[in-house]
């Protein structure tokens, strides 16, 4: 069930709605046009406004309501909305729509037009989330496997017709069943080493990360996590992309530790322990206009414990942002340049199913020869 808004949108000379009796006449029209969808439409309010005209419509014994607003630019919008009940069929088709708008496009002699799918609003499943740079995507997820809130995030696992279970965090997509493509590339499966290696993964509380590494024959992985119910949720309802990892915890080349990453590494500083391969599966680079606030600072702060477990021949491995948001990548990679020791990176990107956009990727290691320089792989 959800209310169901369609839009429509009409450029028309600015000249032809200034005065009253042309307001009427585009009115009458789109009135006559929509009333082959929605019988018996009646003018219930109409109003002057500051920048143009508004009038409302609403259909006899049913509900719903039409706003037809005019501005004085020569836009003209119209929202229809309803209730729709689960298996109801809508009040208008989107092939009606694309009737609707080309009949009334041509009646009122519009410059431009356009129709938008129903739009739907207060359903028990939200089909909508955000790109990188906060465009709306549309999912066909059509139910929620997993719903409740930890001392640190929102939590949810969502079926998605086409790209299978996938976990939300804070209403942003993290990981579907159909993303190996993200984890492989987080790792450079193919180009990086992982053999006898010594690693640690700085949250990764989905599994995939580890459950993939583990793949490749390391000495040793310990996960540092800090949401216990995020590991639970994965356990039960995205183990084909985590296996049984969440559910042993420990093995004789794991561990996954419960708790906060920065505790862990400090401590490891203090103990001189050193690793191979850090992974920053953290929060992605933020979408800011400059590199300040509490993100940045903890990003700023994991890349400086990081190097500090690093062996001198190792290497940070995290993921960025969309390639939408060049300049946070920008601002990211500004930070990397004002680390000490000096470090080198390489970027790598993918097509990342569940977030509908490609992915950028980093590989930061220390340059041995004191300079800050920056490629492209392959």
């Amino acid at each position: 069930m959800s209310a169901n808004s369609i839009l429509l949108d009409f450029s028309l000379d600015p000249a032809r709605i200034i005065d009253e009796i042309s307001r009427k006449d585009i009115v009458r029209v789109c009135k006559e046009g929509l009333e082959k969808y929605l019988a018996g439409l009646k003018i219930s309010y109409d109003m002057l406004t500051t920048d143009g005209y508004l009038c409302l419509l609403n259909e006899t014994g049913t509900g719903t309501i039409v706003t037809i607003r005019f501005f004085e630019q020569g836009l003209i919008t119209i929202n229809v909305e309803y209730y729709r009940k689960d298996g109801d069929e809508p009040k208008i088709s989107f092939d009606n729509m694309k009737m609707l708008e080309n009949g009334l496009r041509i009646r009122l002699e519009a410059i431009r037009s356009k129709h938008l799918p129903p739009i739907k609003r207060g359903r028990n499943v939200d089909v909508y989330l955000t790109s990188s740079d906060e465009r709306v995507i549309e999912y066909d997820i059509d139910r929620v496997l997993f719903d409740k809130r930890s001392e640190f995030q929102k939590i949810q696992i969502v079926h998605s017709r086409s790209l299978g279970n996938m976990l939300v965090l804070d209403e942003l997509q993290n990981i579907a069943e159909a993303d190996l493509i993200y984890t492989e590339t987080l790792m450079c499966r193919g180009t990086e080493d992982y053999a006898g290696k010594e690693i640690c993964i700085l949250g990764g509380g989905d599994g995939a990360l580890l459950y993939e590494l583990l793949k490749e024959n390391p000495k040793h992985v310990v996960m540092l996590e800090i949401d216990e119910i995020v590991m639970q949720a994965c356990n039960k309802y995205m183990n084909s992309i985590c296996g049984d990892v969440l559910e042993k915890r420990t093995d004789d080349n794991y561990e996954i530790i419960v708790g906060d990453c920065m505790v862990h590494l400090k401590r490891y500083i203090k103990e001189g322990r050193k690793f191979d391969y850090v992974f920053g599966d953290l929060t992605d680079i933020p979408i800011s206009d400059t590199p300040t606030g509490e993100i940045w600072d903890f990003i700023r702060m994991i890349l400086e414990h990081s190097f500090q477990v690093l062996k001198p021949t190792g290497k940070f491995m995290t993921h960025g942002n969309g390639v939408s948001c060049p300049e946070s990548l920008r601002m990211y990679e500004d930070q990397l340049a004002k680390l000490t020791p000096k470090v080198t990176f390489t970027k790598s990107s993918a097509f990342v199913p569940s977030f509908m956009e490609e992915w950028v990727f980093y590989q930061v290691q220390r340059d041995a020869a004191g300079n800050a320089n920056a490629t492209d792989s392959v």
